[in-house]
C-alpha cells in the first residue's frame, strides 16, 4: 500500500497540469501535460477504486470539493457528508487539540496527516487516516490534495494487542512466583513485581544486575556452571534449589527453573534465559526440621531398643528363675504331701486327707500358673513365622481333640469352610485352643452345646467370630476380659488361671489385629478378632 501511495503521488505530480482526471481532479490546464509511461489516467483511477485508499481534494479554504469512490465502497460513508465542509466541521471523535494542530499545519502550508473516527452508515465505528499536501498553480495556492484510507482493522488489531498486553501484564504481576529473563551474561532484562514482594530488592535497582550477585556465595559456582550449560545447549533446562540473599540480609531457599530463549525462536542461538524463582524457605525449614526429628527419633528408637533388649534379658533371667527356683519348692510341697498321704493313709481321717488333697491341687495350680506366665512372657519375644493356611481345618482338629477328651458331650459344631489366613500357624493354634476351649468349657452345663466359627468382610477386613451358647458374662466387666488373672467366673465353677485370653489378646495384637467380645449372662458369648491383613 505504501508503494501504491508513492506511485499515485508521483502520478499526481506529473499530471497536475491536466484539465481533468476522469472528473475527479480539476486542475488548471495551463501547465504543460506530463504522462507516466505505461499508465493511462483511467487505468490509475480504476486501480485506485479497487484499493482501500481513496483521493480527496479541498479548495483554498480547505473545504472538501471531491472524494473518490473508495470512501463509499470501503468505509461505507457518504461523500456528501464531507463535501463543502472542512474536516473539523465533520462529525468525528477527534479532540480539539487535534484540530488545533491540524489548522496550524494548513495555515503554514505544511503536509498534513490526520486520524479521525466516524460512524458508517450501519452505525459501526470506522477509523480513517488522511494524508495530503498543498497544491499550487503558478505559485497560487489552490487547496490540498491527498489520500484517505480505512485503517479500522489496524486500529482494532493494535487496540486488541494493547489490551492483551495489559491483561498479560496483570497476569504476570499477580503470580506469586518470580518470572525473570536474562541475557547471555545472566543479567536481568525482565522481572515481575514478585521479585520485589518476595525478596525486597527494588526492581529499578535490580534490572541490568546479574542474578549471580544475589546467590549465596556457597551456591554461586554450581548455579553459574548449570546456567552456562543451558545457554550453551549442553543441557536442555535447569531445575534445582539454591540460596538467595534477600534485601534485608536474610538467606532464602529458592526453587528455580530456567530454559534458553531466543528472539527468533527455534534452533537460533540462545540470547539468554527465561525462568521462575519460587521461595521455598518455609518448606525447606520444615524438611530440615522433619529430618532432624527423624534423626532424633532414630536415636531414641536405638536407645529404646537397647533398653528393651536389656529388659528382655532381665525378663529371660526372671523367667529362668521362675522356672527353676519356684518349681523346686512346689515339687517339694506336692512330694511331701504325697508322702504324708501314702505313709499316714491308715491314720488320716477324711478331713486331714482333704487338707492334703487341697495342698496338692494348690501346688499343681501354682505350677500351671507359672507355665502360663512363662508362655505369656515368651509371646512378647517370639518371632512371627507367617504362612498361608486353612483356619477352618485347624479349628476342626482342635474340636475333634475336645470331643475325644469328653465323648459324652452332645455338641453341635458349625465351622465355616475355607477360612484362609496368612499368620503364624503355631500362635493361631494357641488362639483357637483358648477360644474354642473356653466355648467348650463355659457351655458344659447346656443340654446341647452349640459352637460356631464364621467370618465376614467389612471395612476392617476379614472379621472372624467364635460363638457359643454357654454361660456368657456381664458386658459391664468386658474391659477385664483380656487382663492376666482377671476372671469373670469362679474357679470352682469353671477352672482356669485367667491367662488364656491375655495370651490370645497378645497374639492377635502381634498380628496387627484386634479382638473384642459381646455376651449376655446365660445366653452365650461371641468373640471377634481380626489379623490385620
Amino acid at each position: 500500500m505504501i508503494a501504491l501511495v508513492g506511485t499515485l503521488a508521483a502520478v499526481l505530480a506529473a499530471w497536475r497540469c491536466r484539465a481533468t482526471l476522469r472528473n475527479n481532479l480539476l486542475l488548471p490546464a495551463r501547465l504543460p501535460e506530463k504522462r507516466l509511461e505505461g499508465f493511462d489516467p483511467d487505468d490509475l483511477v480504476a486501480l485506485l477504486d479497487i484499493s482501500s485508499d481513496w483521493l480527496w481534494k479541498t479548495d483554498d479554504e480547505h473545504r472538501y470539493v471531491h472524494l473518490t469512490a473508495g470512501l463509499h465502497d470501503h468505509s461505507m460513508m457518504d461523500p456528501a457528508d464531507f463535501l463543502g465542509r472542512r474536516p473539523w466541521e465533520i462529525d468525528s471523535e477527534a479532540s480539539p487539540e487535534t484540530w488545533e494542530r491540524y489548522r496550524r499545519s494548513i495555515a503554514q502550508g505544511e503536509p498534513v496527516r490526520l486520524e479521525i473516527t466516524r460512524h458508517d452508515r450501519l452505525g459501526g465505528r470506522r477509523h480513517l487516516e488522511l494524508t495530503g499536501g498543498p497544491v499550487f498553480v503558478d505559485s497560487l495556492f489552490v487547496g490540498y490534495h491527498g489520500f484517505g484510507r480505512d485503517v479500522t482493522r489496524y486500529v482494532e488489531v493494535e487496540r486488541a494487542l494493547r489490551e492483551n498486553q495489559v491483561r498479560y501484564q496483570e497476569v504476570i504481576e499477580s503470580i506469586k512466583e518470580v518470572i525473570f529473563r536474562t541475557d547471555t551474561n545472566a543479567r536481568f532484562t525482565f522481572l515481575n513485581r514478585a521479585w520485589e514482594r518476595s525478596f525486597g530488592h527494588p526492581l529499578r535497582d535490580t534490572l541490568t544486575t546479574s542474578i549471580v550477585d544475589y546467590i549465596h556465595p556457597d551456591d554461586q559456582s554450581t548455579v553459574v556452571t548449570e546456567f552456562a550449560r543451558v545457554i550453551s545447549g549442553a543441557a536442555p533446562a535447569y531445575a534445582g534449589q539454591f540460596r538467595l540473599r534477600a534485601h534485608n540480609g536474610e538467606t532464602r531457599w529458592i526453587e528455580a527453573t530456567a530454559h534458553p530463549v531466543s528472539k527468533r525462536g527455534g534452533a537460533a542461538e540462545p540470547e539468554g534465559l527465561v525462568g521462575t524463582l519460587f521461595d521455598v524457605t518455609v518448606r525447606r525449614i520444615a524438611e530440615m526440621t522433619l529430618r532432624n526429628l527423624n534423626q532424633e527419633l532414630e536415636a531414641r528408637v536405638k536407645l529404646r531398643t537397647a533398653e528393651l533388649e536389656a529388659s528382655n534379658r532381665e525378663l529371660e533371667a526372671f523367667s529362668y528363675s521362675v522356672s527353676h527356683d519356684l518349681r523346686a519348692p512346689l515339687r517339694a510341697i506336692e512330694g511331701f504331701a504325697t508322702i504324708l498321704e501314702d505313709e499316714l493313709a491308715d491314720r488320716l481321717d477324711e478331713e486331714a486327707r482333704g487338707h492334703i488333697l487341697r495342698i496338692r491341687k494348690a501346688s499343681q495350680r501354682m505350677a500351671q500358673t507359672i507355665d502360663d506366665l512363662l508362655k505369656l512372657a515368651q509371646l512378647a519375644r517370639q518371632q512371627l513365622h507367617e504362612e498361608t493356611f486353612d483356619l477352618s481345618e485347624l479349628a476342626v482338629q482342635i474340636l475333634d481333640e475336645l470331643r475325644a477328651a469328653d465323648p459324652d458331650r452332645k455338641v453341635a459344631v458349625d465351622i465355616a469352610p475355607g477360612l484362609i489366613v496368612t499368620a503364624d500357624r503355631n500362635l493361631m493354634q494357641v488362639v483357637l485352643e483358648n477360644l474354642l476351649g473356653n466355648a467348650w468349657k463355659f457351655s458344659a452345663g447346656r443340654d446341647e452345646t452349640r459352637i460356631s466359627l464364621s467370618a465376614e468382610t467389612n471395612r476392617d477386613g476379614q472379621v472372624f467370630c467364635i460363638t457359643d451358647n454357654g454361660a456368657g458374662f456381664d458386658m459391664a466387666f468386658a474391659n477385664k476380659l483380656f487382663r492376666p488373672f482377671h476372671r469373670l467366673h469362679g474357679s470352682s465353677e469353671f477352672p482356669g488361671t485367667g491367662i488364656g485370653l491375655a495370651n490370645v489378646h497378645r497374639i492377635v495384637m502381634r498380628h496387627g489385629g484386634r479382638i473384642w467380645a459381646t455376651a449376655k449372662p446365660n445366653e452365650g458369648a461371641s468373640f471377634y478378632f481380626t489379623l490385620g491383613h
